[in-house]
């Protein structure tokens, strides 16, 4: 995906890139999907599954988030047009990428909701997962960057199971 252009990728860009990825199945419930919680409705969920078949113990390595959850609303996600691209990156990547997203001393850190910023994940940044709400040029192509290497990390765990 090209993203010389002056905004960034959309959500639906995003899930397609993820799509074209060897053995990625993307979950993406829609309005009345029966199988899934009405909350995960519109949201997509990113997983390394070669046989096509929802993995039963994995957690997605990425998602895409369009409202806010219960616990979890410190993005402002539920205004139209925002939602939020999250990636699990491990502890050390996520240092490496907060640590460069880093304000300039004395500008004030964007909070949780500021747009095509990497910051830790509001509610699962310990535990190595990066967000980021509505991708611009700034962070467009460092979000598909971040989910290839998280696919491939994904990949790399179901293959030490096997």
């Amino acid at each position: 995906m090209d993203l010389q252009q002056s905004t960034g990728p959309t959500a639906e860009q995003i899930i397609d890139a993820v799509r074209e990825l060897d053995g990625a199945l993307v979950v993406a419930p829609a309005v009345g999907d029966a199988t899934v919680p009405e909350l995960a409705w519109g949201d997509a969920f990113f997983y390394y599954a070669p046989d096509g078949q929802m993995p039963r113990n994995v957690q997605p390595y990425g998602t895409i988030v369009t409202k806010n959850y219960p616990d979890d609303t410190s993005s402002d996600l539920d205004p139209a047009g925002r939602w939020r691209v999250n990636v699990h990156v491990g502890r050390a990547r996520l240092a490496e990428l907060v640590g460069a997203a880093a304000p300039e001393p004395g500008e004030p850190a964007p909070g949780p909701a500021t747009a095509d910023v990497v910051q830790p994940h509001p509610v699962y940044g310990t535990a190595g997962w990066v967000s980021v709400v509505n991708p611009e040029p700034a962070t467009g192509a460092l979000v598909l960057t971040l989910l290839r290497d998280a696919h491939d990390a994904a990949r790399a765990r179901f293959e030490r199971r096997r």
